[in-house]
């Protein structure tokens, strides 16, 4: 099959199978045996490499990267679902290695699954069903999100480490290798484990940001707060957002402790002890 919705410039090998209804945008490039199925939407300079599919009701921007034998827009691993049109849509410049696979929405779970740009999803990574990602966030190879999670911007999740169908990780937050996240996960700390910990603030990713010493001490006390002290949680967010007003980082982590709806992981017993022996200033 041939696309007869094209822009100009196009780089289809004669082997890809390209449905007529598929619309293709500038400077797209489909490699051998790709398959694209008739409602999708791919924006310009896009890339799609040797036997990748693109599935029914698929959006992508521009500049994405499909590697090979990827599963995009496969439909949702639900039993609940009947065939009904739901969508995937993926922002601009994402990465999606090989043998990658990411599903649709379903209509219980508002219809669309959601990434932004810049993401990277390293080989055998997994999407599920209705996830909400945001942008400029890594998973590593292996790694599975259940069905409603939601991911904010520069979160990491480590490598073969499963996050729990409703979970929320949030901004540059960071999942070790092999951790099993039950719950949620605030901005800003680490967990790891076989069933997730938090082993307190995610300093590297706070020294990578640029985060300056008082944000830093900030986030060592409000985990000493809401994980450690016998202070009502309420209370202890309460504390935060007076004594932090001025920090917008740890303004983020009390929202997103206030809305949890899952509750949080719980703290590492030992984890004191690495605090007190990590300088604010690294």
């Amino acid at each position: 099959m041939t696309c007869c919705t094209l822009a100009p410039s196009q780089g289809i090998h004669p082997t890809a199978l390209v449905h007529p209804g598929a619309s293709l945008g500038e400077d797209v490039e489909i490699g051998p045996y790709a398959i694209i199925e008739e409602h999708v939407v791919i924006g310009d300079r896009c890339r799609i490499d040797a036997h990748a599919v693109i599935k029914n009701y698929t959006k992508m921007g521009r500049g994405n990267h499909i590697h090979s034998h990827a599963m995009v827009g496969g439909e949702p691993q639900d039993l609940k679902f009947q065939g009904e049109v739901t969508w995937l849509e993926l922002g601009d410049g994402n990465r999606i290695r090989e043998f990658a696979t990411l599903h649709r929405g379903t209509q219980g779970g508002g219809g669309v699954t959601r990434l932004g740009s810049r993401n990277l999803c390293m080989a055998y990574t997994h999407v599920a069903h209705d996830c909400q990602l945001g942008s400029d966030i890594v998973m590593s190879n292996g790694a599975t999100l259940g069905g409603h999670v939601r991911v904010d911007d520069y979160a990491i999740i480590g490598g073969l480490s499963a996050v729990h169908q409703f979970c929320r990780i949030g901004t540059h937050a960071f999942v070790g290798g092999m951790t099993g996240v039950a719950q949620d996960l605030p901005p800003w700390m680490l967990a790891a484990g076989s069933r997730a910990l938090v082993h307190g603030p995610n300093l590297v990713g706070l020294r990578r940001a640029e985060a300056g010493r008082d944000v830093i001490a900030a986030f060592k006390h409000a985990f000493r707060l809401v994980w450690r002290s016998e202070m009502p949680r309420p209370e202890a967010l309460d504390l935060l957002e007076k004594e932090y007003a001025s920090l917008p980082q740890v303004m983020a982590f009390v929202s997103f402790v206030r809305g949890s709806e899952r509750g949080l992981c719980p703290a590492e017993k030992n984890v004191e002890k690495k605090l007190d022996g990590e300088s604010v200033s690294g």
